[in-house]
């Protein structure tokens, strides 16, 4: 082999590492050449610094690929290009698949901190400190699929000094990296320059491309210094020092992790850096709550690329994660503005301070709004070819222009108002998610300029809809692109000379003050202070003029960093009015709940079923009617002589609140608990709250400083000379609407202690008496975090016995660092644990010496996943007959176990509980169609079935096979059809 090898350096992060080696390779001596910096992280500060010293620098950013195939296809493709034949893995915190490292085999180098094969993955100095290791040092090997066991090619040692902490010893770690590294890439250089000439005169392109039929690496590059030292750290851990003194020079950062890491479990660790103290006791541990969040509004959009659904149903998971970022930025994001502009500065869980989150979150924004836009170019393309078309008004025929012209000043023109603006006219408010079209105008006449805006009536649907032509597409104009055609109607005499449409996005969360003496009249007031809070965000049409833009932003007052140019159509939430159309072809085919069998056969008597046994319905496959036909029963009953219900959220026109007030109107006794604070629900709940009163209800509105979040109904009935408690407790709203589309699961019960339970829970809301004898529900703010954290010790105690020990758990996010660090204590006690989060988790998985027996997924599909569930195995491990298995309304976040009123409920009855493990809960863990597994960084990917592996989809099993529970007669016949779970443990 002629000529220097050619190396490119993969990187994630600063790469001190690969600064290393370039400053060798300057050298004409050296063997190698760096002729290639790649990174996974556009923003990486290594690409910097390889650029300045001339060295081509390449981003390929994993975000932008649906899974790691096509992700490492991007990166062979950018090392072919270059002509690479040898790679180096310098802090590139991305999986590398078994396909890529084959590929590579031989030609691969990494540097692990730790004298291998001692110290595998994470916390390598921490550990060293721990065991009390004498030696410790870095080991720079070849890389293969296997965890930091590819053979050694290098390594150095430096003593454990007796006051060592993990930040020094890592240090001069780290200056033996920089000087071992480049021994290593020349020793490694000059092997395969001596034994792979030939192959260099076929072409570098072969020689990169196809996998080497004799491997090299290994004990063919290693000097006679490595292989005896190869072969000492081989045998074990050893006493020896080292010849020469220890590098004390200072250095900024220590202790990095393995950068090739086990497939799926071992991702880029984002916050992982050198120095940084020991992962279990840093912030770093966390991830960022606001990033998560963001994460999951990306599967939601990856879902609008996802084929299995109709085209129209991805325009609607579009149109969701637009929305979704809405509403993110009007409380979420607008909190954090607040703490910036107050001047704290308290970071998160995660050691970020407010600013820091803010900045991580416009570009993770950016990266997320993009990919919108891109998506809806491609959908818009897919709908034409559909017969749905968005049209342009300049392709349309004069008779459709004409129509329009008509529809127009029939329509819209009534409603709309010119507002010119100058001293005499400054600038108008404009209200929350206010859609504006901004123009520059002048005078046909005398040639003067003004300014102009004309607001976007909120009233008037944002597609117009051209008359169909017979068997012709259907035709869509923008509301925007309406107004400007016909501008001239309202302003004569004008020439619209530049234009250009903005929207605001405003403060939406409502505070409330700790003593506010009426709750419902400080809601009124705040709602209406809700419509002019700040401005948070606004968007602009990147094709407005610079002059129109700054006459715009100059009035509109936002901070500099909240300003934001899209390439594209604003406001993509409002395609939601195109999936209306008449297209049933395009759409997910219409579902028909099931009614739950037993109290059919009970002749709709839902006491009477309820009285045989407890009863489980689980949303949306089976009818949310049950519930509206348990209370309407309920207020018609004259043996029913109390009814207590909470209300979080509901519909427009809700059965559950004409229930109640027909109850109360036949003189029964009727709590209603109405949470005022249920966010963007909270005009409802205040008129829903007026009519139960008029009706003779009692209305209770909570607490000021906690919301009311459980779900749960309580009748009491006459039954026998005695009273009879029958309870309803769910994981979702009473929202016949959303029960359509949200997974939830509905508990009916007569279980007298679970009805105590449920009086002392609304004898609580009601009268303050904090329920401190609780039977067997679980309760927040009080004894829910205590009885997940006992349930998890518990588990702790059964794997340190060696007993089996599992958890699974399934909810919408995972926050609370109490718990998360409770999970962490009980994977490295060896509890095997699984859960699956829908949106956010702050949890890292499968980080080795940390979590590496924690499995996350989430799944995201045609419904929405709500219901929460949490079994522990109770030292019989999962699934098992024996397991504690509980229902909740409660997420595993700080505001519901401290900050709201929750409730959880064990499920005792045997055909309940195999329903919601060994069927709900095994179905969610067995799909593999549409979830997605999250990552140690917080990214997430898609799963795929593997080789053989038949392909599971959890949401098209339940809704084609009846459930375990509530089966009447019929159970005989039509018993679930068996999911091929792992049998149950006695």
């Amino acid at each position: 082999m002629s000529g220097r090898l050619l190396v490119a350096v993969l990187i994630s992060g600063r790469g001190s590492n690969m600064a290393a080696l370039v400053e060798a390779a300057r050298d004409p001596e050296f063997p190698a050449s760096i002729a290639l910096v790649l990174s996974n992280k556009p923003d990486a500060a290594g690409l910097g610094f390889a650029r300045e010293a001339g060295i081509a620098a390449e981003a390929v950013n994993s975000k932008h690929y649906a899974d790691r195939d096509a992700f490492e296809a991007a990166l062979q493709a950018r090392l072919e290009a270059h002509q690479i034949e040898f790679i180096c893995l310098a802090g590139f915190m991305r999986v590398l698949g078994a396909p890529f490292v084959e590929r590579w085999r031989g030609r691969m180098l990494n540097i692990h901190p730790s004298l291998l094969p001692q110290l595998r993955g994470l916390h390598t100095h921490e550990r060293a400190l721990a065991e009390g290791l004498r030696e410790h040092g870095c080991t720079v090997h070849f890389v293969e699929p296997e965890l930091d066991a590819g053979p050694i090619v290098a390594q150095a040692r430096v003593p454990v000094l007796p006051d060592d902490d993990a930040e020094r010893l890592a240090a001069r770690v780290l200056a033996e990296e920089h000087k071992l590294y480049p021994r290593a890439l020349a020793e490694a250089a000059a092997s395969l320059q001596r034994t792979a000439a030939p192959s260099r005169a076929a072409g570098r392109h072969r020689a990169v491309s196809a996998r080497r039929k004799a491997p090299v690496g290994g004990e063919a590059v290693l000097s006679q210094t490595y292989r005896k030292e190869g072969r000492e750290a081989a045998a074990g851990p050893s006493t020896r020092r080292p010849a020469r003194s220890p590098n004390d020079a200072p250095v900024s950062t220590g202790a990095k992790g393995s950068e090739t890491m086990k497939a799926e479990t071992s991702a880029a660790q984002d916050a992982v850096q050198d120095a940084a103290p020991s992962l279990s006791a840093s912030p770093e541990r966390f991830i960022n709550r606001e990033l998560s969040w963001l994460e999951f509004n990306r599967r939601v959009l990856e879902e609008s690329t996802n084929r299995n659904h109709p085209l129209l149903e991805r325009l609607r998971f579009l149109s969701i994660s637009a929305n979704n970022l809405d509403e993110f930025f009007m409380v979420r994001v607008a909190g954090l503005v607040g703490q910036v502009l107050a001047g704290m500065a308290e970071t998160s869980d995660d050691g970020l301070t407010p600013a820091e989150q803010l900045e991580r979150i416009g570009a993770r924004v950016a990266e997320l709004v993009a990919s919108q836009q891109q998506r809806w170019t491609e959908l818009r393309a897919e709908l034409e070819a559909e017969g749905i078309v968005v049209c342009d008004i300049d392709d349309l025929s004069p008779r459709d222009r004409q129509w329009l012209e008509d529809y127009f000043l029939l329509h819209v023109f009534p409603v709309l108002t010119p507002l010119a603006v100058d001293p005499a006219h400054p600038f108008p408010f404009i209200p929350n998610l206010g859609f504006t079209l901004a123009l520059e105008l002048k005078n046909r006449g005398d040639h003067t300029t003004m300014n102009a805006l004309v607001r976007s009536p909120s009233k008037i649907e944002r597609f117009v809809k051209l008359p169909d032509g017979a068997g012709g597409p259907l035709r869509f104009v923008p509301l925007e692109r309406l107004i400007l055609a016909f501008i001239g109607q309202l302003f004569p005499g004008y020439k619209v000379t530049g234009h250009g449409s903005f929207r605001v996005i405003r403060d939406s969360d409502i505070e409330v003050e700790e003593e506010a003496e009426d709750l419902v009249r400080l809601y009124e007031s705040a709602l209406k202070r809700r419509r002019r809070g700040s401005v948070i965000r606004l968007e602009i049409e990147a094709s407005m003029p610079a002059a129109l833009r700054a006459f715009v932003t100059g009035d509109v007052d936002v901070v500099a960093s909240g300003v934001v140019l899209i390439e594209g159509m604003l406001a993509l939430e409002e395609l939601s009015q195109l999936i209306s159309v008449d297209r049933p072809d395009l759409k997910f085919t219409a579902i028909n709940p099931r009614f739950p069998e037993r109290v059919r056969d009970n002749g709709g008597d839902c006491f009477a079923a309820i009285r045989q046994k407890d009863l489980v319905v689980h949303h949306p496959y089976e009818t949310f009617d049950v519930v509206v036909q348990f209370l309407f029963q309920a207020a018609r009953d004259p043996n029913v002589v109390a009814i207590k219900q909470t209300l979080y959220r509901t519909s427009a026109d809700s059965p559950i609140v004409r229930a109640l007030i027909e109850a109360a109107e036949a003189g029964k006794s009727v709590t209603a608990l109405i949470e005022l604070k249920a966010r963007f629900d909270e005009e409802a709940n205040i008129r829903w709250a007026r009519d139960l009163e008029r009706a003779g209800a009692q209305v209770v509105f909570g607490f000021i400083e906690l919301k009311t979040h459980a779900k749960l109904s309580m009748v009491v009935r006459r039954e026998g000379g005695s009273l009879v408690t029958y309870c309803h407790v769910g994981t979702g709203n009473y929202h016949p609407v959303t029960a359509r589309i949200y997974t939830d699961i509905s508990l009916f019960t007569a279980d007298p202690a679970i009805g105590r339970d449920v009086a002392r829970v609304f004898n609580f809301i009601t009268g303050y008496a904090e329920p401190d004898n609780l039977e067997l529900m679980a309760i927040s703010p009080f004894t829910l975090k205590k009885t997940m954290l006992r349930h998890i010790a518990e588990e702790i105690e059964f794997a340190q016995a060696g007993k089996p020990a599992a958890i699974w758990a399934k909810c919408n996010a995972l926050v609370d660092a109490e718990i998360i660090d409770a999970l962490y204590a009980a994977s490295a006690a060896g509890v095997e644990i699984d859960i699956v989060v829908r949106g956010i988790c702050c949890l890292r998985p499968g980080v080795p010496g940390l979590s590496e027996t924690i499995r996350v997924k989430s799944i995201v599909g045609r419904f929405l996943e709500h219901a929460r569930i949490y079994a522990f195995g109770g030292g019989h491990g999962l699934p098992s007959r024996e397991a504690h298995v509980y229902i909740s309304s409660a997420d595993m976040m700080q505001r519901n176990l401290d900050r709201r009123v929750e409730a959880m409920v064990p499920l005792r009855n045997p055909t309940v509980h195999e329903h919601v493990l060994n069927q709900i809960m095994e179905a969610n863990l067995l799909d593999n169609e549409q979830s997605f597994r999250v990552l140690p960084d917080g990214s997430s990917v898609r799963i795929a079935p593997a080789e053989g592996e038949e392909p599971f989809n959890a949401h098209k099993y339940f809704l084609t096979h009846p459930s375990l529970s509530g089966r009447g007669r019929s159970l005989a016949d039509s018993r679930p059809s068996s999911l091929a779970f792992r049998k149950l443990q006695a």
